[in-house]
């Protein structure tokens, strides 16, 4: 058998040419998920058995089933040969993928499309969870239109810079030469900017920041050091947050080129997926595809999609 991690897809081409049919599909599957050796999903200490239809059994259950039973493919009519190509091109594209692209880039209908994607985007939450150390940038950033720019009886008063009235607030925090983490956030008052540092970042770290006074609190707790963007200063030796703020660059570039207009219900989703791409920039778009296929390993209906935004 070869191994799976070896897979060398460098372009949609490769990967049309590397999985023709719906069986190479599933043996790829199979070879990430087992490794050689079928697992039962309904008891992992069973011994399992293969059919003559090509399922699997589980000895300790009696329970029949496929590599994409307990998965995101479970119950999917989508072919796993749309799923790859539509998973290849989310993980590779580094501004996003909308439906309207995604649903002619595979022959489905925009619905269908929009449905995949977030399934997609819900699996690759797993890397924007990462317990950050040492040297860590923090930052935040607003989404939503600018008010400037909007038709005179939609501005919104008092919107002008910290202001989140008519934006939603993402905190996002950066490792040096590392991992980043990203989260929406109801505001960006004192509590909820120290309680998203405590959760993901060592007590013994060192925080960069910028001059808002929210980050004061957070201070007592970790050592921080802040750059005075008011005074026009955005660097000072090894004080800086230019890393992070770099990260939102791209993010907005990401927004405002593919997405356009976000419902802040499904915000967290769109920068999960970006956070993904962030934090495995540097690995090669096989291995990049290979990561997001181990990280499918959970179920996700459209009934949980809407239920999640509620």
């Amino acid at each position: 058998m070869k191994d799976p991690f070896k897979l060398n897809a460098k372009s949609i081409m490769a990967l049309y040419e590397l999985f023709p049919t719906e069986e190479a599909c599933i043996k790829h599957l199979e070879a990430i998920n087992w490794h050689g050796k079928p697992v039962s999903p309904f008891d992992k200490t069973s011994k399992v058995y293969k059919l003559k239809s090509g399922k699997y059994r589980c000895k300790n259950t009696g329970k029949n089933f496929t590599v994409r039973t307990g998965t995101m493919f479970e119950k999917t009519k989508i072919s796993l040969r749309k799923w790859f190509i539509a998973i290849w091109l989310v993980t590779n594209h580094k501004i996003g993928l909308s439906s309207y692209q995604l649903a002619n880039d595979i022959e489905v209908t925009q619905k269908t499309a929009w449905y995949m994607l977030h399934k997609i985007r819900h699996a690759m939450r797993l890397a924007n969870e990462n317990f950050l150390e040492e040297a860590v940038e923090i930052d935040e950033t607003l989404v939503g239109g600018r008010n400037g720019n909007r038709h005179w009886d939609k501005k919104v008063p008092h919107s002008q810079g910290r202001s989140h009235k008519d934006k939603a607030p993402v905190v996002g925090m950066i490792q040096r030469e590392n991992l980043m983490n990203a989260r929406v956030t109801p505001d960006t008052k004192s509590d909820t900017l120290s309680a998203f540092i405590k959760e993901y970042i060592h007590p013994d770290a060192i925080i960069y920041t910028d001059e808002n006074d929210a980050y004061n609190q957070i201070g007592f707790t970790y050592t921080r050091f802040y750059v005075d963007h008011s005074k026009k200063l955005y660097s000072y030796e090894h004080i800086t947050t230019n890393r992070i703020e770099g990260a939102w660059t791209h993010f907005k570039r990401m927004v405002k080129g593919t997405y356009r207009t976000l419902l802040k219900k499904y915000l967290q989703k769109y920068v999960d997926e970006f956070v993904y791409r962030y934090n495995l920039r540097d690995i090669s778009n096989s291995d990049r595809f290979n990561c997001f296929l181990c990280c499918a390993d959970t179920r996700y209906t459209y009934k949980q999609i809407r239920k999640s935004a509620a």
